[in-house]
């Protein structure tokens, strides 16, 4: 494909896969497109490992690395310990995920009995994650994104430094703007559609708004993303001004992927409208399949989630338990569990392997290109 940001970053096709699976970051990379991984949840000894596996597998090829650093969370500028932390969780929280566990079925006596062993949050802050940055930065990566706010002026000074593109997660013109003012050289430009984290405003309507923005900035190039399923949708974002695609939710349900194999059947047999944004997981508004566990989270009595990352104390331990009985065959687990998950997934109805993911996308996209030539009058 003739795509200046292929000719920068050494690929075939500017389709990027976020995903949490080496495999799958693998297999996209090896089939012409751009692996991305998602790495909040690595200590820098774990990142070491995915990353020297991945090396082993793309045999030089192209790939990026993701982390989560948001500019807005509690604590974020003190040194608080666990037990602060823990103090700030209101018992009411505690009491409410407590009790829907068991109104399914499950024991929860014991949730939060190792929550006090790890500091919770080092995980969304740029001083505690300068180690896993220095890891992946001494691997031939070739993108780093901040999925969460404008990438903090480490990341950006290293990656530059090492000619490593900067990216950064973009829900509004006006986030847009901050990022380029920054310094960001890529825009992962993302609709409401999109699963995880996503802003208010339609994939339709954003991209051709960022990149009239973006005018004023050449140097920066917008993906596309949410709800980006297919080669199709891809080839409108880029008639919209894109210069590529950024996906997530479509790799969930590839035969590689990290998903559990019941939220998995759920994702292939859910429509569109079978997701719901919500606070309720990370205490940020993200999209995610519907469930017991949202419906309880949006019904009438139910608290209003904590802030970032106090939410993630509350909920990370339950939504660990849920997965791990929901598939030993537990029916109220199954009922519960969810997973973030964009509006996509009323597309996703064949588990296939990643890279005919990617082949299926070449193929689609060529033909829409073809059919929306064939309207051109010669």
């Amino acid at each position: 494909m003739k795509s200046a940001l292929c000719d920068r970053l050494g690929i075939e096709f500017p389709l990027f896969a976020f995903t949490h699976c080496r495999d799958v970051v693998a297999a996209v990379t090896n089939a012409g497109g751009m692996g991305i991984l998602g790495a909040v949840n690595h200590t820098p000894e774990s990142l070491e490992i995915e990353l020297n596996w991945i090396d082993e597998h793309v045999n030089g090829k192209p790939y990026g690395v993701d982390l989560l650093i948001p500019n807005k969370l509690v604590g974020k500028d003190d040194e608080l310990t666990a037990a602060d932390f823990e103090a700030r969780v209101p018992p009411e929280h505690r009491n409410y995920v407590k009790d829907l566990l068991e109104k399914n079925g499950i024991d929860a006596s014991d949730l939060w009995d190792n929550t006090a062993d790890a500091k919770y949050g080092d995980n969304y802050r740029a001083d505690s994650l300068t180690e896993v940055m220095d890891v992946a930065f001494a691997h031939p990566i070739k993108m780093m994104v901040n999925a969460l706010g404008v990438p903090p002026e480490y990341m950006l000074s290293q990656a530059h430094a090492r000619d490593i593109l900067v990216g950064a997660l973009t829900g509004a013109k006006e986030h847009a703007i901050k990022h380029a003012e920054a310094g960001v050289d890529v825009l992962v430009t993302s609709g409401t559609e999109a699963g995880g984290h996503c802003g208010e405003v339609s994939t339709m309507v954003l991209i051709p708004e960022v990149v009239e923005a973006m005018e004023a900035y050449p140097n920066v190039s917008v993906l596309a993303a949410g709800g980006i399923a297919t080669g199709r949708q891809m080839a409108a974002c880029m008639a919209m001004g894109a210069a590529g695609a950024w996906t997530g939710s479509v790799w969930l349900t590839t035969a590689e992927a990290e998903t559990i194999p019941t939220v998995k059947a759920k994702m292939l047999a859910a429509g569109s409208r079978n997701t719901v944004r919500s606070r309720s997981r990370t205490g940020k508004p993200t999209r995610q399949l519907q469930s017991t566990w949202t419906d309880a989270w949006h019904a009438d009595g139910a608290p209003d989630p904590l802030p970032m990352p106090l939410q993630g104390l509350v909920t990370r331990p339950a939504m660990a338990k849920i997965d791990k009985l929901a598939e030993g065959g537990h029916q109220g687990a199954q009922d519960l569990a969810t997973y973030f998950v964009g509006q996509a997934v009323g597309l996703m109805n064949v588990e296939q392997s990643a890279r005919s993911v990617v082949y299926d996308f070449m193929e689609d996209y060529a033909t829409a290109v073809e059919r929306l030539s064939a309207t051109v009058a010669e």
